[in-house]
């Protein structure tokens, strides 16, 4: 709790959607720490997202727990390649899948290509991400609006309506919402909005799901250092980014990681339609 970094953090920004390597300090994804037990053995999983931030260190974990992952990333090859080494390194299998979720027929390629490559789909993650931030409602594209909703909850309906079909009983669907679903930042105003239709469709899809045995949950982070943050915030906000939560600091993606994994875990069968906090002592509502 007390060895991570606190701000402030260099002073830094990057183009979206932003890479691993340059951020100063280095994220940790629990590459050094996280130690699996056998709580995935066999399992297949998809990780929107999967090649950095939070969805690497999913990758990492869910490997290291015995599950062969498919990592679906937008165009961070660098990142992706790096992330599915990790997974190569525990001794499971990794599949990269590149493109954009925005686009329907991708998210069933993504499904497709899991059941050819992994043999199945027991874990689907729907962790990718888009934000930008405006000072003013009048500030904020028509187009950025929009961009926002196709990737952050359009995509997460193609590709559960895409995964369905394919899941047995005890599948697990995860979703990334965000602290900002219940205490929504004004300068993120079309992701925080997303985060909270996010929470609902898994409240509703863990309930439409039930009597095929499927779980539904969330994960709502509050402020977690990944390279979202330097290609999406201004130069001194990043500086003083995780400052205002409790713990006086952002939260390493390694930190979330656990929470992923005992929602994936078949013993976790009582658990769906919950939200799991992950905020670094900021309560949420």
């Amino acid at each position: 709790m007390t060895d991570y970094p606190k701000p402030p953090q260099t002073e830094q920004q990057q183009d979206m959607p932003g890479v691993t390597d340059a951020m100063e300090p280095r994220p940790d994804h629990g590459e050094d720490s996280y130690t699996g037990s056998d709580r995935l053995a066999g399992l297949k999983a998809i990780i929107t997202g999967g090649d950095s931030g939070i969805g690497r260190a999913v990758a990492i974990a869910y490997a290291r727990e015995g599950a062969d992952v498919l990592i679906s990333y937008l165009n961070e090859d660098a990142d992706a390649e790096d992330t599915a080494q990790l997974v190569r390194d525990a001794g499971r299998k990794a599949v990269l899948v590149a493109g954009d979720i925005q686009d329907p027929s991708h998210c069933r390629l993504i499904i497709e290509t899991a059941m050819a490559e992994l043999g199945g789909l027991d874990i689907l993650v729907n962790n990718a991400a888009h934000q930008a931030t405006f000072d003013s409602i009048t500030d904020i594209p028509d187009h950025e609006w929009e961009l926002t909703f196709a990737v952050n909850i359009h995509a997460m309906f193609y590709l559960t309506k895409a995964a369905v079909p394919h899941m047995k009983p005890g599948s697990s669907i995860i979703n990334t919402t965000s602290i900002n679903a219940d205490k929504p930042n004004p300068g993120l105003l079309a992701y925080a909005t997303t985060k909270g239709a996010i929470q609902n469709f898994t409240a509703g899809l863990a309930q439409g799901l039930a009597e095929q045995g499927i779980r539904a949950n969330c994960v709502a982070p509050g402020p977690i250092w990944t390279p979202l943050i330097p290609s999406t915030m201004p130069a001194d906000s990043v500086a003083n980014f995780g400052k205002q939560v409790p713990f006086k600091r952002a939260g390493q993606p390694a930190e979330l990681a656990s929470a992923y994994v005992m929602l994936a875990d078949p013993r976790s069968s009582y658990t769906s339609g919950a939200t799991i906090a992950i905020t670094g002592g900021q309560p949420i509502i």
